[in-house]
């Protein structure tokens, strides 16, 4: 008989730093764990088109997670901040200086477009570089129009608040708030959806989110039951298409529809 407590899914320690991820993050987090895109990445060099179907633009190793993958996602989520060379700079124009972007900084071309993306405490920015950018040249920031540009305005405001804050003084950690609601049903979302894909059974997901007590008095009519069934709908729904509205996507094509779940 398999010691449960001994699985990868088991310790929910494993899993804090779910509870940090943003939409796009936790999109990647659910998708790399979907069975058929897990074959497509051991087949991506005789389906070189696969990551079309997925939302992507380029195939992302399911090995990784959110923490060390960078999934280039089509279309681009509001967040990303496209920077291009100022044609008609003032002299007092602000300027692209790479080495001073903050924190820990992956660069790569995702088929089409050069993209940086920043990690440091509490924040992670992504930064789409035209082609003719160069360091020290001077530079302005742009997002595509549309119907809502408000909504969006304010998100690329927020994004560029928190990059030129850390530009002046990058933090060596960031402070949280209690984890919210939402963001503790994602971690057992996640942790629920590991279990069942390792074979445990209801019973045994709820002993390892919720601990050897709670589940003392299982039984099948029971709140907590019913509770851990839900999640793993959830993740489940979330594995084969929900992770498009996570990651702002539109729906997804046909075989890779996106599911009911609606993220809390």
């Amino acid at each position: 008989m398999t010691d449960h407590p001994t699985e990868p899914w088991y310790p929910t320690a494993a899993y804090l730093y779910v509870l940090h991820l943003d939409g796009p993050q936790l999109a990647w987090e659910f998708l790399r764990r979907n069975p058929d895109y897990r074959l497509d990445w051991l087949r991506r060099r005789r389906r070189p088109n696969a990551a079309q179907g997925w939302g992507l633009r380029l195939m992302e190793d399911p090995a990784l997670d959110a923490r060390d993958a960078h999934p280039a996602w089509f279309p681009d989520h509001d967040g990303v901040l496209q920077v291009h060379p100022d044609a008609d700079a003032p002299p007092d124009a602000g300027a692209f200086e790479f080495w001073n972007v903050p924190g820990r900084k992956h660069l790569v071309h995702d088929g089409k477009r050069l993209v940086l993306t920043a990690h440091w405490p509490g924040c992670c920015a992504r930064l789409v570089l035209a082609p003719g950018l160069a360091d020290g040249m001077a530079c302005l920031y742009a997002r595509r129009s549309c119907a809502t540009p408000c909504i969006h305005y304010r998100a690329l405001a927020t994004a560029l608040d928190a990059l030129t804050a850390a530009s002046v003084a990058v933090p060596v950690a960031a402070v949280r708030a209690r984890p919210t609601p939402a963001a503790l049903q994602e971690l057992h979302t996640l942790q629920a959806l590991d279990a069942v894909l390792a074979g445990a059974s209801l019973r045994q997901v709820a002993e390892g989110l919720f601990g050897a007590d709670a589940v003392a008095d299982w039984h099948a009519d029971g709140g907590l039951r019913s509770k851990v069934r839900r999640l793993v709908q959830r993740g489940d729904a979330l594995m084969r298409g929900g992770y498009s509205r996570l990651a702002q996507l539109p729906p997804l094509e046909k075989g890779r529809s996106a599911s009911s779940a609606d993220r809390p």
